[in-house]
């Protein structure tokens, strides 16, 4: 059976980020196929829309904010008994460091600590359930160094692409570790890039540049939500051998970056995500 012909009756998916852009049209997808759909935003209004478009349920989080996350998490293994699919798509990128009331540095933070905090809290349900866990990525990784000791600061110097860039190779850094950690369980876990997409991530460019991304102008260059959606819906549904890696879209890449591929280093980062987030161990 295609995957675009399966039938996902039964199935629970949880879609982060999903108010607008990619996750909004996967859930949109993945409910039309079936999947009850728990549509996760920081937008009351577009959450809500988006659910409803899903036949879902909304639920609201501010990643920027872990006693949002810690709430979410409860609410969702209060609500669902079995959980067949996370999907970590919430993120942004901001032009200045900025800290949270964490203590932490924004973009760190919500591109990678709160889906770690996320998952881990939800890690029981999800091995129980035999889940897949997809986090979405960025091919920007490929130009990132991840430095464990200033990567989370809230004070220095701030580049806003370096810091985006980090956060995404955390993504996949974490997505391997989590592959190692939960290896024989049944449990599934991928991370991939969708492309250069016109989505709200843009918002914070500089110069304006988020409205011009999300305009009809910018179509030779970027892609639609629609196309950019693709890849989470294929990862959340297909059968073929994933876990623990990286794509391009669809295609399968070999991280170019050797912190990706470094088990000392990715058992450096799991550890320090626990201490800060005060995850589960």
């Amino acid at each position: 059976m295609a995957v675009q012909d399966q039938d996902l009756t039964g199935k629970t998916v949880v879609l982060t980020g999903a108010s607008s852009g990619i996750g909004a049209v996967a859930a949109a997808t993945l409910g039309a196929r079936g999947a009850t759909v728990a549509v996760v935003g920081r937008d009351p209004e577009r959450t809500a829309e988006v659910a409803a478009k899903a036949g879902g349920e909304p639920f609201l989080a501010d990643f920027a904010r872990f006693d949002e996350v810690r709430k979410l998490a409860d609410q969702l293994l209060d609500r669902y008994p079995r959980i067949d699919v996370l999907a970590n798509n919430a993120g942004g990128s901001w032009p200045k460091r900025t800290a949270t009331a964490d203590g932490n540095e924004l973009t760190f933070q919500v591109n990678h600590l709160s889906p770690f905090l996320l998952t881990t809290l939800l890690l029981d349900r999800l091995v129980q359930s035999q889940a897949r866990v997809i986090n979405t990525a960025s091919v920007t990784y490929r130009m990132a160094k991840l430095n464990l000791d200033t990567v989370n600061a809230t004070t220095g110097s701030f580049n806003q692409m370096g810091a985006y860039a980090a956060s995404k190779l955390a993504n996949i850094v974490f997505t391997r570790e989590l592959a190692r950690r939960t290896e024989g369980t049944g449990l599934v876990t991928a991370a991939f890039h969708p492309g250069a997409v016109a989505t709200h991530v843009y918002d914070n460019a500089p110069f304006g540049l988020g409205t011009l991304i999300r305009s009809p102008l910018s179509r030779p260059f970027f892609i639609r939500p629609e196309k950019g959606s693709e890849p989470l819906v294929h990862l959340a549904t297909t059968d073929e051998p994933i876990n623990g890696q990286y794509f391009h879209r669809t295609k399968l890449e070999q991280p170019s970056v050797k912190q990706a591929v470094d088990p000392a280093f990715a058992q450096q980062l799991w550890e320090m995500s626990e201490q800060v987030t005060g995850a589960p161990r």
